[in-house]
């Protein structure tokens, strides 16, 4: 950030062209606080979506890369299922396959255990930071837990009367 304008991954925020978003979508995963998943979908068909829409035009390698991200997150075995047919951990662990999928080299997680009892939260975060050390991803992470961030070493802001305030980092 520098005065008025913002670069994210090398793109100038306030230069960016239409064409230009895809290409930084690609290389950024999001996971919603309330999932965002397509409910009349399986679980295979909501990934297999975010990968065409991405420009997957291969068959194959979509999906091998839909079985990687689900073994990643432990749930191969709901691949077939309807996203209504999971739990909320479950779900959540799907939002997470599903913001991994290309690789991105920054993944914005708003609340990812907000909607979670504490055993799948701390579920959730060892593998938020397992895909942080494993892909060198960084890992941009709200919360109103602030135990949380020391599973993440690294910098900590607060949000104080509207400003960043940095509070911890290495």
């Amino acid at each position: 950030v520098e005065g008025k304008s913002a670069k994210v991954l090398g793109f100038n925020m306030n230069l960016l062209k239409t064409r230009q978003q895809p290409a930084l979508r690609r290389q950024m995963g999001i996971v919603f606080q309330d999932f965002q998943l397509l409910r009349d979908r399986t679980v295979h068909r909501n990934l297999d979506f975010v990968l065409r829409s991405t420009g997957w035009k291969q068959k194959t390698d979509r999906e091998k890369r839909i079985e990687e991200v689900l073994e990643m997150v432990k749930l191969s075995n709901k691949k077939d299922k309807f996203i209504y047919e999971l739990s909320g951990g479950e779900q959540q662990r799907i939002c997470i396959a599903r913001s991994i999928l290309n690789e991105p080299k920054v993944i914005v997680a708003d609340e990812p255990t907000g909607n979670l009892d504490a055993e799948n939260g701390e579920l959730i975060l060892a593998l938020l930071d397992e895909i942080r050390r494993q892909k060198h991803t960084a890992i941009i992470l709200s919360t109103h837990n602030m135990q949380w961030p020391e599973y993440f070493p690294g910098t900590v802001y607060r949000c104080v009367d509207g400003k960043l305030i940095k509070e911890a980092g290495q």
